[in-house]
């Protein structure tokens, strides 16, 4: 049975709040880990609004400067601190952040009483940010108006399990098990050697998560996304709006489904959503209509990656 890997949006417009959609934030949890990407401005609140213990992030990937992906966090690490937190965050993001964090801790008197450990991103063509033995993270350069990083998420796959049945049919020792896990075929009594992979189920494949933020298209980005389990791009605009987002360096959602059909992804979800649409039906059909299995990010969902 496959470990969690799920995704669930906590916001979903662009950079002005409207018709109940929040600037951008999503949590992305992988086994027991919790991780956040972007903190755009009323993040706990919501977090809070959809039951999702804010403790429990140990993670936070913050893709570029510009407000409506970060305002949001100084007040997640105060309330961090004021609730007695005591564990070890890691933060991700642009050089610049950590200054910001400097300077707002100086002028309201607070120190932290947990480690922050802060690692900044950089706009090299891929760079890998961290990983443990659940999953690993790297970033690639996406073109908005600032530099801004896209992330990929992968996790690790252990080794393959035995078959129950074959465990009894040869009564296997430990070490039995452990040699057949690692590879090493397995010799019988009688001297008869059998291939390891007969006494092994087949390896779950290994699930991954790439995250564009604010970007213009850009089909060079298919190389650094290629085959991924699930795309978030973003999608500001409709096409009929394409000319605001060649203006802004966004894209629109008919783009964005574009990239996903290239870079034959399983499947699409699309956000960042310009305050002028409450009806997003627009946005969602321009994309199915390039690539099929294209989803809109709704806030409070839950997506099984």
């Amino acid at each position: 049975m496959n470990q969690i890997f799920e995704l669930t949006i906590i916001g979903s417009n662009s950079a002005i709040s409207t018709f109940d959609r929040f600037p951008t934030a999503q949590i992305l949890q992988i086994q027991n880990q919790l991780i956040l990407i972007d903190c755009g401005e009323g993040t706990q609140f919501r977090l809070d609004t959809f039951k999702i213990k804010k403790s429990a992030i140990n993670f936070i990937f913050i893709s570029h400067l510009h407000g409506d992906h970060y305002y949001g966090l100084i007040g997640l690490l105060t309330s961090f601190n004021l609730s007695g937190r005591t564990t070890e965050l890691r933060l991700f993001g642009p050089p610049g952040l950590k200054e910001i964090i400097d300077l707002q801790m100086k002028y309201n008197g607070a120190t932290l009483q947990y480690p922050l450990v802060f690692q900044a991103t950089s706009m090299n063509p891929t760079a890998t940010l961290f990983a443990n033995e659940m999953f690993e993270v790297s970033s690639f350069p996406l073109q908005h108006r600032i530099d801004t990083t896209g992330f990929l998420f992968r996790e690790k796959v252990g080794q393959r399990k035995i078959r129950k049945e074959k465990i009894e049919a040869f009564q296997l020792s430990v070490d039995d098990i452990l040699s057949i896990k690692a590879g090493e075929d397995f010799i019988t009594s009688d001297g008869q050697t059998i291939p390891s992979a007969t006494f092994l189920l087949e390896a779950s494949k290994a699930r991954s998560y790439a995250y564009c933020s604010d970007t213009k298209y850009v089909e060079d980005l298919v190389k650094n996304i290629e085959g991924v389990t699930c795309l978030y791009h973003e999608a500001t605009f409709e096409t009929e709006k394409e000319h605001l987002a060649e203006k802004t360096m966004h894209s629109t959602s008919k783009q964005a489904a574009s990239i996903a059909k290239n870079a034959g992804v399983d499947r699409l979800l699309i956000g960042h959503f310009s305050s002028r649409y409450k009806d997003l039906s627009i946005l969602l059909g321009e994309a199915r209509a390039v690539f099929k299995n294209t989803d809109l990010a709704i806030e409070g969902q839950k997506y099984e990656l």
